[in-house]
């Protein structure tokens, strides 16, 4: 059995948004006030920060977002998985045989102890390896897995709640691995409703 160190980086992909979320939001958001008569071509954005201002940010719900996140820990994903205006579908520990798993190494870890750490990782292969040999199913050998275990994501939410999620997990207080995904995430909405997200500004 090999253990494999995760080597590739965090990944976040866009599978899925509404079409032309800026203009469905200016919809939904006019319907409040019946103002139908000031939508002009380029009347979405503005009228969008403007309810954004005010607080009023239950029009953006009708637009969403779907990713994918690969190559990330299950640390991560047990806090990304606690919001709960978010659907998700995990690669599971029950049904895939992690016997062997990948894993992330915390960024933190001292040079002088990553040798230490991989063996860790390798001890608890082995252990999962043992119960599975002994009998156990997959549903229950899991429970000798680590945190550091690699694991595939999809989350989707609307876009009011991907705001709420930004605004704390892209702070310099959050997590490193779930500030880099959601860093990632908040750039690519950025580029297809900044009127949405532009007012979101990851601290340093």
């Amino acid at each position: 059995m090999n253990q494999q160190v995760c080597d590739r980086r965090l990944e976040v992909e866009l599978l899925a948004i509404t079409p032309d979320p800026e203009r469905v939001i200016e919809q939904a958001g006019r319907t409040c006030y019946l103002s139908f008569d000031r939508i002009e071509e380029d009347s979405h954005q503005a009228f969008i920060r403007r309810l954004i201002k005010m607080g009023h940010e239950s029009p953006l719900e009708h637009a969403c977002a779907t990713f994918r996140i690969r190559n990330c820990s299950r640390a991560m994903t047990h806090q990304l998985v606690r919001h709960r205006l978010m659907s998700v579908s995990q690669q599971s520990q029950r049904y895939v045989d992690e016997d062997e798993f990948a894993y992330v190494v915390p960024e933190s870890l001292p040079a002088e102890y990553a040798d230490d750490f991989h063996q860790d990782m390798r001890t608890i292969q082995q252990m999962y390896r043992k119960w599975r040999d002994r009998g156990l199913r997959k549903e229950d050998a899991r429970f000798v897995l680590p945190n550091a275990c690699t694991s595939e994501i999809v989350v989707s939410a609307n876009f009011r709640e991907w705001r709420h999620i930004f605004k704390l997990r892209t702070s310099a207080k959050a997590q490193w691995e779930i500030r880099d995904a959601c860093r990632a995430m908040l750039s690519i909405l950025a580029d297809r409703a900044g009127a949405c997200f532009d007012d979101i500004l990851p601290e340093k």
